[in-house]
């Protein structure tokens, strides 16, 4: 296996960090995961695009586009495989210990790992965690990922394969790792960005390829949905089956079974689709 660590390819056992990088002293990092098939990713633009908007909101340099493009290119050709998640990592880099950074430059390191084709349903539960909407960090991918930690592994004690939080409001917001859509009265709905999800680029496509509506939502907008689905770059469009063990009806429902085939067709014509 070979990673591209801050400027070139390097095997997995001499692909080095240092111990005092701000992303793993204090989490002030950011990172992207792109879903490639067969060494092609699917929608590069657009995360590299997000990976820009979270450096600007966490007050880093923002990345080299081309180097970013150049370093998964690499990565790709040296690790040919299926079904890849390839992980775009960016951090403070070397600094001291403490919040404040340091004058060495950011790190950038990019890795493939493999990963089977996810089932086309799953389950979730809600946890008593909240997103804070209004934080310095919401709606930015950054590295500080223990809350999703904590919650994915409830949901894997229970059988279930996501966790669903509520925000500081009682609203609706995300998964530990992904966006969430709820049919009401057969319409499809998601929240909005401001509720503190994170906004997703599968999530973004599926809005604008369905006509889904960005609505505020209460949480216990989960006890009437009709049907619910996930969103992510490896769960494509993925039909819940349950949440908190009640079950909702055949899943994929009609709705969600739609969305799949939409995200389907439309991901495979076009595997750069640019924000509009």
């Amino acid at each position: 296996m070979k990673l591209w660590v801050n400027g070139g390819l390097r095997d997995a056992d001499d692909a080095l960090v240092s111990v005092l990088d701000h992303g793993l002293t204090v989490g002030d990092g950011i990172f992207e995961t792109v879903k490639a098939v067969r060494g092609r990713p699917f929608a590069l633009t657009r995360h590299l695009d997000r990976l820009a908007r979270s450096a600007r909101g966490l007050g880093l340099p923002e990345p080299d586009a081309d180097e970013v493009r150049s370093a998964c290119a690499a990565v790709l050709e040296a690790n040919p495989m299926e079904l890849g998640r390839l992980r775009i990592t960016y951090t403070g880099g070397t600094s001291p210990l403490g919040s404040d950074r340091g004058a060495a430059g950011p790190t950038l390191v990019v890795a493939l790992g493999e990963t089977p084709r996810r089932p086309d349903t799953t389950s979730a539960i809600t946890v008593p965690w909240t997103r804070n909407e209004r934080g310095a960090l919401a709606g930015l991918k950054t590295t500080s990922y223990a809350e999703n930690v904590v919650a994915l592994a409830r949901a894997l004690e229970q059988g279930a394969s996501e966790a669903l939080f509520a925000n500081t409001v009682g609203q609706l917001c995300e998964g530990t790792g992904s966006n969430v859509f709820v049919v009401l009265d057969g319409e499809l709905h998601t929240p909005p960005v401001a509720s503190g999800c994170l906004a997703g680029i599968t999530r973004a496509l599926t809005v604008e390829w369905t006509g889904a509506r960005e609505t505020d939502l209460p949480f216990d907008a989960l006890d009437r949905a009709e049907e619910v689905f996930l969103t992510s770059t490896l769960r494509d469009v993925q039909a819940v089956v349950g949440v908190d063990g009640r079950p909702l009806g055949t899943a994929p429902g009609p709705v969600t079974a739609k969305a799949m085939r939409i995200f389907e067709e439309r991901a495979a014509a076009d595997w750069d689709p640019l924000a509009r």
